[in-house]
């Protein structure tokens, strides 16, 4: 993606063919800038119907131009042609600003307890200096949640991304045990956040459902509008990039970087490559990080602090 594509959405998105060949409203002509149709064909059916926009709005169309969710399951088995999705988050910019999750709720439309992204303050001994860590979904390439599901409802795509079928999901919860990065959530109790009227996607989780399990999208909706997730725009610090290995390109939003160089110069790796699970989410050691540690507690509300209550470097403060 070039920077004039990255700074003009509607540029990447109609740069990118395969972004639009998925898009939820048949026949629409473009999913960019914001808007979730520019464009329908065909008769309408004077029925409206509420739908989630790439930007986590609702709103009502024609019934008529509106794909069924059978049709939008079927299609996000699928994934965007020739593409393979990563992830790259520099530990040396995170302060635990916590805009990712926040967006991220915001765009999902997930309860409060409900976390795809979550920030862990990681410190790995104790004469090592402690680092906040984000950690969504890997989306492995070798992703033992898909390969324990006994129902198929989590799948991998081709474009590297790891979705899950609620309407197949039978809540056994086997991909969560599976799962040793712990990225999924199970709704063990209904929530007023569900009760959103809009035709389900597994792009986008949306409307969730109880008794099922759910988790980091990479937002598919959004990539194939050719727009960045939501996380990745919303941190203030640019610490997540995203983008496609095949074009060795990923991008924070404000700068566009090649992917392999990042990683190599950077010495970047992957969370527990030991196991086997290829993941697609890659991090880049907190070498000179730009802010102290401690910054990150700054106006965290009481709930969040407590999280981190056990932590070595919470614990070792107390007794000072």
């Amino acid at each position: 993606m070039s920077n004039k594509q990255k700074n003009n959405p509607d540029e990447a998105s109609n740069s990118r063919r395969s972004f639009l060949k998925y898009g939820l409203i048949s026949g629409a002509g473009t999913l960019a800038a914001g808007s979730l149709i520019s464009s329908c064909q065909g008769d309408k059916s004077g029925e409206t119907i509420k739908v989630l926009t790439t930007d986590g709005k609702i709103i009502e169309v024609d019934k008529a131009s509106v794909k069924t969710s059978k049709e939008l399951i079927k299609e996000s088995h699928e994934g965007i042609p020739g593409r393979k999705f990563a992830m790259v988050i520099d530990l040396a910019k995170c302060k635990n600003a916590r805009k990712c999750v926040d967006k991220c709720q915001e765009g999902h439309h997930l309860p409060p307890h409900y976390e795809y992204m979550r920030v862990y303050l990681m410190q790995d001994s104790d004469k090592s200096a402690p680092y906040w860590f984000p950690k969504p979904c890997y989306h492995c390439d070798n992703p033992l949640c898909v390969s324990v599901c006994p129902v198929g409802a989590t799948y991998k795509r081709s474009d590297g991304i790891v979705l899950v079928d609620q309407e197949r999901c039978i809540g056994c919860k086997f991909c969560m045990t599976g799962c040793p990065y712990s990225a999924r959530i199970f709704a063990w109790e209904h929530d007023e956040k569900f009760n959103l009227e809009v035709v389900y996607n597994p792009e986008t989780t949306v409307p969730h459902q109880e008794g099922t399990v759910s988790k980091c999208v990479f937002c598919a909706d959004r990539l194939e509008a050719g727009k960045l997730p939501h996380c990745v725009l919303a941190c203030p610090m640019g610490v997540i990039y995203f983008g496609d290995v095949n074009e060795d390109a990923v991008t924070n939003g404000d700068e566009t970087v090649k992917f392999s160089e990042l990683i190599e110069k950077r010495s970047g790796y992957r969370y527990l490559e030991s196991l086997g699970t290829r993941p697609n989410v890659y991090y880049l050691p907190p070498v000179n990080r730009q802010f102290p540690v401690e910054s990150g507690f700054d106006g965290l509300e009481e709930d969040i602090k407590e999280r981190y209550k056990d932590t070595p470097y919470v614990k070792s403060k107390s007794k000072t």
